[in-house]
């Protein structure tokens, strides 16, 4: 494979993942004429069509298919062989796209994401906020963060924090106007502030541990969000029982701002992992992004033990 065809098929991957030329040449900061030419010249090297195009959107053949399959991982596993060739000669540079759920970025990122910045001014980080289960390779990041139980086969994945439970909580107000929950049972008597995910439409199904046993309860919505900063709101202004990873309210709930309910039954997750596909970090501005949050996880984790 000689440089233009790399050339063409990391053009060809881009058009995939962002779904057009258009939003491909965006991505790439080139000219779409660029990307249709180069996109032109290798279906005229294999002699087929790679997409059927309409007036609204473009769509792979069965021959753009399967070079999508065939290539994707040869064509990651060179451009970092590339780069880290490439990395021995110079100080971290380059795009780092890091994808993560909101609340992670709340409590893992937003700390510490300028310290990364300043110390590595070459490196251009990009922080996408999602709750989706984004497919990291497939839609062009290099690395993400999220819950343990919860990643790929196949990724590589690096421990962030400890495993945590997701606290149920209410205001003083709360439990002075309508008592406090003794049992799951008691929950219909009770509001949930309901959360749902932006990504899916979905509500986020509310689960209780009775010793090992999970329970999936319903309740009576009092208000739902898609934010987390305005689940933990509404649940400080009384307006019903809120839920969320413990780390994000510890302060609340050691100062008593809100009160825990029905702790004995919190459910239990998986620590949050930094995951990247094996080759990924070979890439030094990669390689510096995981090791950045390493150390701070680590400084966070030993803060937590004192």
């Amino acid at each position: 494979m000689n440089g233009s065809t790399f050339n063409q098929l990391s053009i060809f991957h881009s058009i995939v993942r962002e779904g057009s030329i258009t939003k491909a040449a965006q991505k790439l900061e080139i000219a779409s004429p660029s990307v249709s030419n180069a996109l032109k010249a290798l279906e005229a090297q294999l002699g087929l069509p790679l997409f059927t195009r309409t007036t609204r959107r473009i769509e792979l053949t069965e021959a753009g298919r399967l070079l999508h399959q065939r290539t994707a991982s040869s064509l990651l596993e060179l451009g970092s062989a590339f780069e880290s060739v490439s990395d021995l000669s110079r100080e971290p540079s380059g795009k780092v796209r890091l994808t993560a759920p909101r609340f992670v970025y709340q409590y893992l990122l937003a700390p510490c994401y300028a310290e990364f910045c300043q110390r590595y001014p070459e490196v251009e980080l990009e922080i996408s906020v999602s709750d989706a289960a984004i497919d990291i390779l497939n839609e062009g990041f290099d690395l993400g963060i999220r819950f343990g139980d919860r990643i790929e086969e196949g990724m590589v994945a690096r421990q962030l924090t400890p495993a945590m439970k997701e606290a149920f909580f209410a205001s003083p107000a709360y439990i002075e106007a309508f008592g406090t929950p003794q049992s799951p049972e008691d929950l219909q008597q009770h509001k949930l502030i309901q959360y749902r995910f932006i990504s899916s439409n979905q509500l986020a199904p509310l689960l209780l541990d009775n010793q090992g046993e999970t329970l999936t309860v319903n309740m009576p919505h009092a208000l739902v969000v898609n934010d987390t900063t305005l689940m933990v709101d509404a649940a400080e202004k009384g307006l019903g029982i809120g839920r969320m990873v413990e780390p994000m309210v510890s302060s609340q709930l050691a100062s008593g701002k809100l009160l825990p309910v029905l702790q004995d039954y919190w459910y239990p997750y998986a620590g949050l992992y930094v995951y990247f596909h094996k080759n990924t970090q070979k890439a030094k501005r990669v390689r510096v992004l995981i090791d950045f949050l390493l150390e701070q996880a680590e400084v966070r984790n030993s803060l937590a033990h004192l």
